[in-house]
């Protein structure tokens, strides 16, 4: 049975479509045939951390306004066998959005694919609203600082009394908490959160942190979802972050401050 999977925050900036492009491939690197939707219309920026913006010609709005077909706007990954792509358009308005429109798209989706990554726009409206209103499971992605924590924890609300599961008081969508741009450092000296305060105030089950990585910006740079590159701390975060979904135990990584030496303190270095 196909899972459709929400990306979400509330505010801008904290890296969902990171995280949508880096999730979705992780699952398809894990053999399941996988879809990542972008529902940001009108600013569409999946395709290019995709690295799949010069392929696109039809969009999510096209399949959903009958001026497409969904094959005709899926895109398949050149790296990944069990990947596609659903880019957005960058021209219409997000009130071109319907929710019928998406239930339509999304049974389709449900018949090819094992895993449906949304991408959702920043805030709370209707792109946000249709990217969550169907899912079963919700990644709530947030930075380790309280206003960003704060709009998530407005989205958990969201998610537990705006989607389709909670009106038709059915089993509620599944949420777990992904902090990303998390320095241990900065941790310790007070100017962020922990991942135990965040997890204190949002309470939903944790997958894990994704460190402040320069490997992201460059992944994001080339076109390639950072799980590509494993090798990389913000790569190898979020396999872990991936596997954790899937039910798998792994240590957490990246929480710790690295061990000062004793020169370092000796000269508070």
């Amino acid at each position: 049975m196909a899972r459709v999977i929400a990306v979400t925050s509330g505010k801008g900036g904290v890296g969902k479509t990171t995280t949508s492009a880096a999730f979705a491939a992780g699952l398809a690197k894990r053999g399941f045939k996988t879809v990542v939707v972008d529902f940001d219309v009108g600013l569409r920026n999946l395709d290019l951390i995709m690295g799949c913006e010069r392929r696109v010609v039809y969009d999510l709005l096209n399949v959903i306004h009958n001026e497409g077909s969904l094959n005709q706007a899926l895109i398949k990954d050149k790296r990944l066998e069990n990947l596609y792509i659903l880019p957005a358009s960058q021209t219409r308005d997000k009130d071109a959005l319907t929710l019928e429109g998406v239930e339509r798209v999304l049974g389709e989706l449900r018949e090819r694919f094992e895993y449906i990554v949304c991408d959702s726009p920043a805030g709370i409206e209707k792109g946000a609203i249709a990217a969550m209103y169907y899912a079963d499971d919700a990644l709530v992605v947030t930075n380790p600082e309280v206003s960003s924590v704060r709009d998530s924890d407005r989205i958990v609300g969201m998610l537990g009394s705006k989607t389709y599961r909670a009106e038709k008081e059915l089993e509620p969508v599944k949420e777990y908490l992904v902090i990303t741009r998390y320095d241990p450092n900065r941790v310790e000296i007070g100017e962020m959160l922990s991942a135990a305060d965040v997890q204190e105030i949002l309470s939903i089950p944790f997958l894990g942190v994704v460190p402040e990585s320069q490997a992201v910006l460059e992944a994001s740079n080339s076109g390639i979802p950072v799980t590509m590159d494993e090798e990389s701390d913000a790569g190898s975060a979020y396999m872990d972050v991936v596997a954790r979904y899937l039910g798998e135990e792994r240590p957490h990584r990246f929480m710790q401050a690295a061990k000062k030496g004793f020169f370092s303190r000796l000269f508070r270095g």
